[in-house]
This record gives structure tokens, C-alpha cells and sequence, in this order.
């Protein structure tokens, strides 16, 4: 069976992402940085492996014999204004570099609306949208099959809302809960309508409720 490598596994999407995994008893294998963490608050059945995006020795081996990887990781805001260039971009690098030598499958890669406007209030706090649209364009070129998935604004309820999906750069605000993100994710593992493609997504309360093949159908 198909196994899936989470980074960015014990953050609060990444978790979503796991949990979503193991509902539909898909094998996942998490990247973790903190041993301890990581067992208080992922679920049992999730295999766990510790590295770091930012120690490319690790990422190898940490990969080990999964078939694909869904990146959720992201640098926390911090007094440190080089940490969205390191863990956004150069994070994900490693992590795709990784990916490449391992022959994964495909690489679904968190990012968020609004990454290609340089002029957003988000990149005054250390060009975070920035480095996450060099991350997307570094992927873009690599090789691997791909897809990018731009959620908006993140919520923590576990409301769920018709679900809108768009290509790239055809939404600019909306929110989404972080669980609905997740299954995104898990789904445009295994539909091919998502490969190689940029989907951008939100909730919409007026929306029409659509299938996962009507949904994806809507990305250019």
C-alpha cells in the first residue's frame, strides 16, 4: 500500500493532514523534530521518524520507503526574520532535493493564497509569502509530478463549508478550516486531475457542494 511522508507533521495543519491519513487507513510516516511532542499528539498509528528540513542528512533516510510526501511545514513567527527564508524556502528545498533522490511519486506542497503579490501586509514579517513562492517555483522545476495547493486564511474549527477550488492566482481573501485543507491534500495524492497544477482553495457558505472530480476539474 501507498505510504505517505507528512513534514511538518505536529503542526496545527500537518497534524490534520495525519489524522486525515489514518481515518482513510492510509500508512503515513511522520517528520518530527521533537520525539516527545510528537508522541503526546499524533495518533499512535502514525509511524514517526525525527530529522529536520534544515539538516539535509537527515531527509534521506527519513524519507525512508514512502511512496509520496505532503509538505506542510512553516516557520512559526519569530524575532529571527531569516526564519521563513530557512524553513519556507530552504527547508523545502531540502526536502524536495530529497524527494528527487528518492524517487517519490509525488509532492504536495501547503503554501497560501496571495503568495504571488510581493506588496501583501504578509511579507512585512520576513518576506513570508516571498519565500514560499520560490519554494513553489523551485518545485515547479524539479522534476517531480507535483501539486501546490494555496489555502486562505487558516481557521481551527472543525466547520465545514462548500469547498471553492481555483488555479493559480484567482483567489485573493476567503478563509478555510484547517481540517478541509487537510483533505484536499490527501485527496490530490491519488487524482491525477491535480498533478503537476496550483489549486487554490476557501469555503464559501453559498457555494454549490460538488464532488472531489467536479472540484478539481475547475483547475486550469
Amino acid at each position: 500500500m501507498t505510504k505517505i511522508f507528512v513534514a511538518g507533521a505536529t503542526g496545527q495543519t500537518g497534524r490534520k493532514i495525519v489524522d486525515e491519513l489514518i481515518k482513510k487507513e492510509i500508512p503515513v510516516r511522520c517528520l518530527v523534530r521533537n520525539l516527545d511532542k510528537a508522541m503526546e499528539i499524533l495518533p499512535p498509528e502514525a509511524e514517526i521518524v525525527v530529522g529536520d528540513v534544515l539538516k539535509t542528512d537527515s531527509l534521506t533516510e527519513a524519507i525512508g520507503d514512502s511512496h509520496k510526501i505532503i509538505c506542510a511545514t512553516g516557520a512559526t513567527p519569530s524575532l529571527d526574520i531569516s526564519a521563513f527564508y530557512k524553513v519556507d524556502y530552504e527547508g523545502t528545498k531540502n526536502l524536495i532535493n530529497a524527494a528527487k533522490e528518492k524517487q517519490v511519486e509525488k509532492f504536495v506542497f501547503v503554501t497560501s493564497l496571495c503568495v504571488s503579490r510581493f506588496f501583501h501586509p504578509l511579507n512585512l514579517f520576513g518576506l513570508v509569502l516571498f519565500w514560499k513562492k520560490q519554494a513553489e517555483k523551485y518545485l515547479i522545476s524539479s522534476g517531480l509530478k507535483y501539486t501546490i495547493v494555496r489555502p486562505g486564511g487558516l481557521k481551527n474549527e472543525d466547520t465545514s463549508l462548500p469547498l471553492v477550488v481555483s488555479g493559480a492566482d484567482t483567489l485573493f481573501e476567503g478563509n478555510i478550516a484547517r481540517f478541509q485543507v487537510a483533505q484536499v491534500c490527501v485527496e490530490s495524492l491519488f487524482n491525477s486531475a491535480t498533478d503537476n497544477k496550483i489549486m487554490e482553495i476557501v469555503t464559501q457558505i453559498d457555494a454549490p457542494e460538488k464532488n472531489w472530480d467536479d472540484l478539481f476539474a475547475n483547475i486550469n
